[in-house]
């Protein structure tokens, strides 16, 4: 597919209004999410034009960066169902918003934007992130590094409700990144899996945290932060054309594995009247009036497996550990009531799991919450 960059905005489009289109589709009567013919991944190099991102040993971040998108753009441009959009191609600034307008815009199938990190210690490793609440202070000192390009925007105050200097701004998942937060984990998981083992790479693990672009975009998204600049061996390595190579080689590959991954588990659903036919892997079932849809709290999310008693969380009782990949996904709480599971993530969020979220299930199967509360 021919590789492209997105070259024209709409400012006056408005995330809200995206949104709402977004969430007007999801309800409608007959959808799906079948097998498609093309997936669209936007390729964001950070930073650019005059905003150098962080100067680690006289490296700059956003030459890095671009050089390494645009690798792993050419190689996930091979695929013959994949079609790859940059938000930028050459030493150019792109604001923050723009760049999740540009995904948004084209109906994108994956965001993956890509940086370079930096810290006043010898810190080395590669880690990849997913828009949640803030963890622990490290994290949010990246989260708030990278925000602060903002302040380099002009009139970046109509554009944003947000202070990036302000932890209180490090707020809780949008609810359609909530929904997009498997697969989010998923890419994540992927990646950096490729980045340590084959690269053999410092593991800095998926985190969550509250990175501006990514709270931008409606689509399952990830930031991936290639290594420090101020670690002088890192910062050589990216700096060179074969770590950039390298680098770039792996993260092609875990995004065409993962969109390998989206084709083996598309579920296609088509409403006909009353007795809507669900279409999974070539079995087809009718659904029956007993089917039986339940909300939980989904309160966490691990690689590794935890114990479910209550001194692990928080006091909470009862919590239910699911394992979905190579990933535990823990909940709280089950109700056929969607009044009584608001009310429950209320009180989860009061225990300190502020990027809790309400998940829906069909017959032990997930779905999203607006097909739940449409079903009901």
């Amino acid at each position: 597919m021919p590789i492209v960059e997105h070259s024209k905005y709409n400012h006056k489009t408005k995330l809200f209004t995206l949104i709402v289109c977004s969430l007007f589709f999801l309800s409608a009567t007959q959808f799906s999410f079948a097998q498609k013919k093309t997936y669209t991944i936007v390729i964001d190099a950070g930073h650019g034009g005059h905003d150098p991102g962080n100067i680690g040993n006289g490296y700059r971040e956003k030459n890095i960066a671009l050089k390494v998108a645009l690798e792993v753009g050419r190689i996930v441009g091979k695929q013959k169902d994949i079609k790859v959009v940059f938000t930028r191609k050459k030493d150019v600034f792109v604001e923050l918003w723009k760049r999740g307008d540009i995904a948004n815009d084209i109906k994108a199938d994956l965001f993956v934007s890509i940086h370079c990190d930096s810290h006043t210690s010898n810190a080395f490793g590669v880690g990849t992130f997913v828009l949640g609440a803030r963890g622990n202070r490290q994290n949010l000192e990246i989260a708030k590094r990278e925000n602060s390009v903002i302040l380099l925007e002009k009139d970046y105050k109509q554009n944003y409700n947000y202070d990036p200097n302000s932890p209180e701004s490090v707020i809780g998942l949008s609810l359609l990144q909530e929904e997009n937060l498997d697969q989010s984990l998923q890419l994540a998981s992927l990646i950096q899996n490729n980045l340590v083992n084959k690269l053999n790479r410092h593991n800095r693990h998926v985190k969550m945290d509250n990175f501006q672009v990514l709270r931008e975009t409606i689509m399952p998204s990830v930031l991936i932060e290639l290594g420090f600049l101020t670690n002088k061996k890192e910062g050589r390595f990216l700096n060179s054309k074969t770590g950039q190579l390298a680098m770039a080689k792996n993260i092609a590959n875990s995004i065409v594995s993962f969109v390998n991954q989206l084709k083996i588990n598309t579920v296609e659903v088509v409403s006909i009247e009353k007795n809507p036919i669900i279409i999974q892997k070539n079995e087809v079932k009718e659904t029956k009036d007993k089917d039986v849809v339940e909300f939980k709290i989904q309160i966490a999310s691990s690689r590794k497996n935890i114990a479910t008693k209550s001194y692990n969380f928080k006091g909470l009782k009862n919590v239910e550990s699911i394992k979905v990949g190579s990933f535990y996904k823990y909940y709280y709480g089950k109700t056929a009531n969607y009044n009584n599971i608001q009310s429950l993530l209320k009180r989860v969020k009061k225990k300190g799991y502020r990027s809790a979220f309400i998940a829906a299930f069909k017959n032990g199967e997930k779905i999203s919450v607006k097909q739940a509360l449409k079903t009901k």
